[in-house]
């Protein structure tokens, strides 16, 4: 508008909360992700997993349904038995499910706004980098734990309260497993998915890097093993490093040498890795040459 005919007027509305300002990407965020019935389809089908294995405890606990359907009693409980091998595998189940909904909205988290030019616009409002990074995030944070950890807990709680107070107190380290391991796949995946979005502008050739990318380490790492005949180049591969420290989460016993700290230390480093790029990457100018 030109100057002299002063039609501007100052905002007079509420202001946001300056500790709450960065909650506004999120939110649009999700508004574009459930835009497609796609995408929201196969995020209630993630919870198919989560509702069989609330069927197999209940199941588990009422001989009366399980005389119903004519199923056989002992032979079923020693079969699956409701333990930390239990929740192991359904945490494969879930992490397979988070790895495909990160494939789906990771890449569209934050190349379009480097594509669009569209960054130096985000950090001229009143929040930073962090805040700006925290937001994308929280995006894939939210969807993630809403498929692991969270059924997971429930899941526990239900098998507490059918088994009995002695049951929860003595298999605390099932919850922790639960909570703490799914943390760690959320935060990897997460920081993988931003880090790949933020150096490959282009949605459908972020995706194939995410699915390559891992893919390539797993043969890298198996070539280098057999050619060491060593268990450590494994420590390459993003699924390995997580097996190894699920396992050691949840008491599980594996055939493989490595120890759960080794794996622990080297997805610290990729973490770390991650947020280096992002750092770098993440300006509110570029310089071209």
């Amino acid at each position: 508008m030109a100057v002299y005919e002063r039609t501007y007027r100052r905002y007079q509305g509420e202001l946001t909360a300056t500790r709450t300002r960065w909650l506004i990407i999120p939110r649009y965020a999700f508004h574009n992700v459930f835009k497609s019935r796609l995408f929201s389809a196969f995020f209630v089908l993630c919870f198919a997993m989560p509702f069989v294995g609330l069927i197999l405890i209940y199941l588990h606990h009422n001989l009366g349904a399980l005389k119903l359907f004519q199923l056989p009693v002992e032979e079923l409980q020693k079969f699956l038995p409701i333990d930390n091998g239990f929740f192991y595998r359904g945490m494969w189940f879930q992490g397979i499910a988070a790895a495909l909904v990160m494939l789906f909205v990771g890449p569209a988290l934050i190349a379009p706004d480097l594509r669009n030019n569209g960054l130096p616009l985000y950090l001229s409002r009143p929040f930073s980098r962090g805040e700006y990074l925290v937001g994308k995030m929280s995006v894939l944070l939210v969807l993630l734990s809403t498929i692991t950890w969270v059924p997971g807990l429930l899941l526990f709680l239900f098998q507490s309260y059918l088994e009995g107070w002695s049951w929860l107190t003595g298999n605390l380290r099932i919850a922790s497993a639960l909570f703490l391991g799914s943390w760690t796949w959320i935060l990897t995946l997460s920081l993988f998915a931003l880090v790949v979005s933020a150096w490959v502008k282009w949605k459908p050739v972020a995706r194939i890097v995410l699915i390559t990318l891992p893919l390539f380490l797993i043969g890298f790492a198996g070539a280098l093993g057999g050619i060491l005949n060593a268990q450590w180049p494994f420590l390459l591969s993003l699924w390995h490093v997580i097996a190894w420290i699920w396992a050691g989460l949840f008491g599980v016993p594996t055939s493989d040498t490595v120890s759960p700290g080794a794996a622990w230390v080297s997805l610290i480093l990729f973490c770390l890795s991650c947020l280096g790029l992002l750092s770098r990457r993440l300006k509110a100018y570029e310089v071209v040459r």
